[in-house]
């Protein structure tokens, strides 16, 4: 680990070597649907800590619109933590494929345009208190794929386990996914570790997304979210929980509403008003960030495909990362 990067990052050592991170994704063969060729990205199954009572881990199966191949996914898979891949009817029930579908309500690729990043990496947290889910795609703004899926359930620092219990029965059980979160969430810092060595992998042979050398920014990616809190508000508070500096790459990001606003000169206070008013149907349950990330990339998808250029909306400044700018005049506040 760099020098640098100790300094930035922590303020104390790790009090145990955290779980193996997450490892390169394999690809099989690509699904062709309305003129665009989704690739299914496998994640690797690295432990054993799935266990063998029959958990819930599913998402809400979407109403209106269904893509007919959509299933749940199994969230121990996304966590590297499946121990069920040689069973036929776990298989049956769960994907356990990393790409997201997002075909369906593309027009074509006629209206899109040249982009100024390569990459976006669309992330949506969840946890009012602390973060509990830290999920992110990978979305190439060029073939309009999900390459890669990093997620990971956080577990509280600041909370008795007796707190932590009835927060995620709240949160995560109307889902049926506490058991897969009690079984997998790691701390913060932790996760942090985990989404820089998923961030330096190398793909394909393209550059690495982020280099902790120079100045720690992302290279040729930018963050994507569905407003300001992810960004602006959630990570420096719990990188302050955490006893952690705010890592630089987190210092700017686009926010959807804003570019929605600006493209097509309409408001959408939030990802669900911005699907019915694109005709987009919801996939999985809302506020599972894991299913909230794949539905904000469809509607990225969606901006792309009509010709909307991504920007970054809001910066953090060099010498005073508490202070934001926000560089469209025209926003959602």
């Amino acid at each position: 680990m760099a020098t640098w990067r100790i300094t930035l990052l922590r303020c104390a050592l790790l009090s145990s070597p955290p779980p193996p991170f997450f490892q390169s994704s394999s690809f099989s063969t690509p699904i062709q649907r309305s003129q665009l060729k989704r690739s299914l990205v496998k994640c690797s199954s690295l432990s054993k800590g799935e266990p063998t009572s029959s958990t819930r881990i599913q998402s809400e199966i979407p109403k209106g619109g269904r893509i007919s191949s959509w299933k749940p996914m199994c969230l121990y898979h996304t966590q590297g933590k499946c121990t069920k891949m040689d069973d036929p009817l776990h298989l049956e029930k769960f994907s356990h494929s990393c790409s997201v579908e997002l075909g369906g309500t593309v027009p074509g690729l006629k209206n899109s345009r040249a982009q100024k990043f390569d990459y976006f990496l669309v992330l949506d947290l969840e946890g009012k208190v602390e973060i509990l889910e830290f999920p992110v795609l990978l979305f190439d703004a060029k073939t309009m794929d999900v390459v890669d899926v990093f997620h990971r359930f956080v577990r509280p620092t600041r909370m008795t386990e007796k707190r932590i219990n009835e927060y995620i029965e709240g949160k995560y059980g109307r889902f049926g996914v506490d058991r897969v979160w009690h079984d997998t969430a790691i701390k913060f810092e932790d996760v942090i570790e985990q989404f820089e060595s998923w961030l330096r992998k190398e793909r394909d042979g393209h550059i690495r997304l982020w280099r902790e050398d120079g100045d720690g920014h992302l290279n040729e990616a930018a963050f994507v979210t569905c407003g300001n809190w992810d960004l602006k508000t959630k990570i420096p508070q719990q990188c302050e929980v955490a006893g952690m500096k705010l890592p630089p790459y987190f210092m700017e990001w686009s926010n959807l509403k804003d570019i929605y606003l600006n493209f097509y000169n309409r408001r959408a206070p939030g990802m669900l008003s911005m699907m019915r008013e694109l005709g987009i149907p919801q996939l999985g349950s809302h506020h599972l960030g894991i299913d909230d990330s794949k539905n904000i990339a469809r509607v990225l998808q969606r901006l792309l495909t009509d010709g909307a250029l991504v920007q970054i909306t809001a910066k953090r400044s060099p010498g005073s990362p508490h202070i934001v700018r926000f560089l469209f005049q025209n926003r959602i506040k």
